[in-house]
């Protein structure tokens, strides 16, 4: 493993992730302003601004830790009343007034902190209805859905690369070698003794470079398709055809019944005695048909859609495996820090430029497939929680209008931010976790 090979898979797993986020926040910030909504903000990364340029009414800019981003909505919660417009006797306003302890207090900073976005922008011309709360149902759900389709999609485009771009590592049907004797399972020798026998596929003249047509009179266009037809018919003398220097010739072999390691039925690998003739493909890329990069996407997304309710319970386990000292399950959940260090032990091994090309995209499109079904989650102050505050809004106007009744005040998500400050609070205890047990117990899937 070279230090600097190790470093370049780190640094662009950082720079795949930022413009992950980038693209993320873009998702926010095209809907919202096509429906007109005042964006103060557009930010990549949290803390200190490192740099920052202002166009039109938009701060582009980075910050200190790339780690996320976010992009300033005026009105993401309905202002609160203001002094006088209340049902005091003494006309002062109850609302918006928190007292009686820190959450209370949360929900005022927040409503607060609202009424400053919304600060400026009554009276001015033509500036009414920009804010999000103002919205109907449908654009704020297509708003706060466009970050994490854009990291679908660009999962997708990223899969498509690997599939249909580079292709999949696939064993053709030209032969690489042949074995010149057949060697018990299991043992550490090489080299064929004299009294060793010879392997079917030596015996029948097989050659490296022969191209397999057909075996017992099936055509093959994988060698997968021809060890099945081999591995089937142990003991029993079957026709192999093969295409050697543009000629086509039919050779007799043999397969012997031998114990090998087959892959199950459910994908599993498992010992089975099968026929065995001694030969192994040339191994090159195959690029897949281009609808295979987003079946691949759809396929990890119902996968993590299946596990993501478990993380709670995946990251106790992962606390307990970092506190005995037990080796990591390989399927446990990675922080950030664990996903560089598996990008910069793939970039460091010793393989082909294009396998570690090939590996890092698959990695990066994964982490774009986590952090879309990541980000659905029905909790604020995830994308989810106000999609989902955004239909109980709908639906709460939709059944005034059915009963004929005035239309009721807009959901006010700010009470909601005392169980956004809990989530946010999991969410920090099980990144800590996380990043510990990615540094003193990292997952080996690289052996």
């Amino acid at each position: 493993m070279t230090v600097i090979a190790f470093i370049i898979g780190v640094a662009l797993l950082v720079v795949g992730l930022a413009v992950s986020i980038a693209l993320h926040e873009l998702g926010h910030l095209f809907p919202a302003k096509h429906f007109g909504v005042r964006v103060g903000q557009y930010m990549i990364g949290f803390g200190p601004t490192l740099w920052s340029r202002r166009i039109g009414e938009t701060e582009y800019g980075f910050k200190a830790l790339p780690l996320g981003g976010y992009i300033s909505m005026a009105g993401m919660y309905p202002p609160s009343r203001r002094a006088g417009a209340g049902d005091g006797a003494d006309g002062s306003g109850t609302e918006g007034k928190a007292g009686g302890g820190l959450f209370a207090t949360m929900v005022q900073d927040a409503r607060a902190a609202n009424d400053e976005t919304l600060a400026g922008r009554d009276g001015e011309d033509g500036d009414t209805g920009r804010a999000f709360y103002e919205l109907p149902v449908y654009k704020r759900v297509i708003i706060m859905l466009g970050g994490p389709v854009m990291n679908f999609l660009l999962a997708i485009v990223l899969f498509a690369i690997v599939f249909s771009g580079i292709g999949l590592q696939t064993a053709t049907t030209t032969i690489a070698s042949v074995n010149e004797c057949v060697l018990p399972a299991g043992m550490t020798q090489t080299e064929c003794t004299p009294d060793a026998p010879a392997s079917p596929a030596a015996a029948a003249g097989l050659r490296p470079g022969d191209v397999i047509v057909s075996v017992d009179g099936t055509a093959v266009a994988t060698f997968a398709e021809a060890s099945a037809i081999v591995q089937a018919s142990p003991g029993r003398t079957i026709p192999i055809v093969v295409r050697r220097g543009g000629a086509e010739q039919t050779l007799q072999i043999t397969p012997m019944l031998a114990e090998r390691q087959v892959a199950g039925a459910d994908g599993t690998v498992e010992t089975a005695e099968v026929g065995f003739v001694g030969m192994t493909a040339t191994v090159e890329y195959v690029r897949q048909p281009i609808a295979d990069g987003p079946q691949a996407a759809l396929a990890q997304t119902g996968q993590v859609f299946g596990i993501i309710w478990q993380l709670p319970a995946r990251v106790y386990d992962t606390a307990v495996d970092l506190i005995t000292g037990q080796s990591r399950d390989p399927n446990s959940p990675l922080s950030v820090v664990g996903a560089g260090r598996l990008a910069g032990e793939v970039a460091a091994t010793d393989a082909p430029i294009l396998n570690r090309v090939s590996s890092l995209l698959t990695i990066l499109g994964s982490l774009n497939i986590a952090l879309f079904v990541f980000n659905l989650l029905p909790l604020l102050p995830l994308d989810g929680g106000h999609v989902v505050v955004a239909l109980w809004d709908g639906l709460r106007r939709a059944w005034a209008k059915l009963w004929r009744r005035p239309p009721p005040a807009p959901v006010d998500a700010a009470k909601l931010v005392p169980v956004t400050f809990v989530v946010v609070i999991a969410l920090i205890a099980m990144t800590v976790v996380l990043v510990a047990a990615d540094l003193f117990n990292p997952v080996q899937l690289l052996g």
